[in-house]
């Protein structure tokens, strides 16, 4: 049974002042009978509505892209990186790739952002030549790996997961899973690949 205005009358009769202030602060919410009954109320007490805030607008981001990454660790290193120094970035595709890692080819890789603002800083940060040393507390260096065709230091490395098929029919006839690769190493600046082995390593 729908309220009429005699009962919304009535009742809001009963109320105290802060009960009427908390249900005016939603008065856009009720229905016009509880309204027109509401603002009676209101002035048979002489009360002071309550002002209400006008809700803020979001600015809307504007977001760049900085990088782009074939690899999900390589842009959450970078997004920590940037974040560590104060520079918020956020990760476009993950999810995607992380169905099937070859989406990241066919979309141009995974997508490192950031506010526009902060586009040339963190540019700029993320282009610095990496150290050749790694420096710790207690003051022992420890040397970057390099790659073995040219010496750069700049690599990275992925692993050897064997394919989806391969993968999929093991555990159907095997009830197995196989279990995973050597780790592989590539060099971004010749296009080296080898795997790690303890003399490479």
């Amino acid at each position: 049974m729908n309220e009429g205005p005699r009962e919304f009358a009535g009742r809001y009769a009963q109320m105290g002042e802060i009960e009427l202030m908390e249900l005016a602060r939603g008065y856009d919410s009720l229905v016009r009978p509880a309204q027109d009954a509401l603002r009676t109320e209101f002035a048979r007490r002489n009360l002071e509505p309550p002002v209400l805030e006008e809700p803020e607008e979001l600015e809307p981001r504007h977001l760049v892209t900085i990088q782009r990454y074939r690899d999900l660790p390589a842009a959450d290193l970078a997004r920590g990186f940037l974040e560590s120094i104060g520079i918020p970035a956020w990760i476009q595709d993950d999810h995607l790739v992380r169905m099937d890692w070859f989406y990241s080819n066919a979309i141009g890789g995974i997508r490192l952002q950031v506010d526009a603002a902060d586009a040339e800083a963190a540019r700029g940060i993320l282009e610095q030549p990496m150290p050749a040393t790694i420096e710790f507390g207690d003051g022992a260096e420890f040397p970057q790996p390099r790659c073995l065709r040219c010496g750069s230091i700049e690599i990275g490395i992925e692993q050897d997961n064997p394919s989806r098929g391969a993968a999929l029919t093991a555990l159907w006839a095997l009830g197995l899973p196989i279990p995973a690769g050597s780790p592989i190493w590539h060099c971004d600046a010749c296009g080296a690949r080898w795997k790690q082995t303890d003399e490479a390593h």
